[in-house]
């Protein structure tokens, strides 16, 4: 589980900004809240299981959502791929004592009962530095630190990297690379608990909600799985889509209708193997009696809304299932506000024991005390230089546990929202 993400010197973000996912000495107005909304680690730790993310347009939320990207990229790709760092390293720009800095990500996590902070340095270039700490025991110690081409191991904590901590230094070798991690190298060499902290840091799912020709592929392919296509199905039915049915149908350019609608002939053409996802509605007769069932195209006939409702379902039944991590960007895109609410409440139920849900959202309706902890709601906002800086409700001291968030954060009472100009300028005379 997630308990912070560190992040500086990327695109708007320059000065080091923490994203935190731990709960704060705070209670709120609802008992139920402070009981179903956490995830009590210990009798000193809980953590958030949602969190929202409000800020401006062009405030640097969107990049929070980049810089996790390119943390969770480089953590994957850095030995296989030596051009990650130049993809995916964007300094902020707006300074000059930045943008020749290196880009700073941190993430800490719980991992089978073992608090692990691991993080790295990197410009487009290079690996500046790296460094993994744990809490086996009582008290954090390292496990390996690295400051360019020099590396510490701590045996009694890492063995696995005992052996490789000279790689870098000899030079002329194509997995320890200047452009590659550590952590990453000892995983391809076979190292467990490497592997096991990759792993992990991979399993951090993070999709955009504006559409995705990716997010209709992989969910069209997630319905091989029975019990997973039964479960969407369900997901399509109670979000009031009225899709009762789903199947994935599979053409050769053989096999393929006669009468097939002229788009899927275009596509045809390019492919060997075609698959179409259908949906089955029920079909009335004149005394609005069920007869039988129609089949729509998901791509072309069905609503954006019920598409995305599609392509985020696989994401999020396999969070829950396996109690990992979900970052949906532009969350409430082309989704009614009570079915934000309800995803929301899905991830903070009590049947919910280890999944974390981060949104970024401009679902002013979702800022009820009834549904989020003031800690669990996020602010953006730039500084007059261009800078973002993270900040949560429960930051504000002398909030009362039954304010109205939203009518408070609309009016401007915690920052975070746009200073619009005067629109009438635009068609004077």
């Amino acid at each position: 589980m997630i308990i912070e993400f560190n992040i500086g010197n990327f695109r708007s973000i320059k000065d080091i900004q923490t994203f935190n996912m731990t709960a704060a000495n705070i209670v709120s107005k609802y008992k139920e809240i402070d009981d179903t909304n956490l995830i009590k680690v210990s009798d000193k730790l809980s953590l958030l299981k949602s969190k929202g993310v409000y800020g401006a347009n062009a405030s640097g939320k969107s990049n929070l959502v980049r810089g996790l990207v390119a943390f969770i990229a480089i953590v994957n790709r850095s030995v296989k791929d030596e051009k990650i760092l130049a993809e995916m390293i964007d300094p902020f720009r707006l300074s000059v004592t930045s943008e020749n800095e290196p880009t700073y990500f941190q993430l800490s996590f719980l991992l089978d009962k073992i608090y692990y902070r691991y993080g790295f340095e990197a410009s487009e270039s290079k690996i500046h530095s790296e460094w993994l700490f744990g809490t086996p025991g009582k008290r954090e110690v390292p496990f390996f630190t690295r400051i360019n081409d020099k590396i510490e191991i701590n045996e009694s904590q890492f063995k696995e990297g005992a052996s490789f901590s000279n790689l870098y230094s000899k030079g002329n070798n194509d997995i320890a690379r200047e452009n590659s991690l550590f952590l990453t190298t000892i995983k391809a060499l076979n190292g467990a608990l490497s592997k096991k902290i990759v792993d992990y840091i991979s399993s951090i799912t993070v999709i955009s909600g504006l559409g995705d020709k990716r997010l209709h592929s992989i969910a069209g392919d997630s319905l091989k799985d029975e019990k997973t296509r039964a479960l969407i199905i369900d997901l399509l039915k109670i979000t009031d889509t009225g899709i009762d049915n789903v199947v994935r149908v599979e053409f050769t350019k053989e096999n393929l209708p006669k009468d097939a609608p002229i788009e899927l002939l275009s596509e045809i053409e390019n492919n060997k193997k075609f698959s179409i996802i259908l949906t089955e509605h029920k079909r009335y007769n004149k005394d609005l009696k069920r007869a039988n069932t129609v089949a729509f195209l998901m791509a072309s006939q069905e609503s954006e809304g019920s598409k995305k409702m599609f392509e985020i379902s696989p994401f999020i039944i396999k969070a829950l299932e396996t109690k990992s991590p979900i970052v949906i960007d532009e969350f409430d895109a082309r989704f009614h506000p009570l079915l934000t609410k309800k995803l929301i409440e899905l991830f903070n139920s009590k049947t919910n024991t280890g999944a974390q849900f981060i949104f970024i959202t401009h679902d002013t309706n979702l800022l009820r005390a009834n549904l989020l902890r003031r800690d669990q709601i996020c602010f953006v906002e730039k500084d007059k230089y261009g800078g973002s800086h993270f900040y949560t409700l429960a930051d504000f001291k002398g909030i009362r546990n039954d304010a109205s968030f939203e009518k408070d954060y609309i009016s401007g009472k915690y920052g975070a929202i746009p200073f619009l100009g005067d629109f009438s300028s635009i068609i004077e005379d």
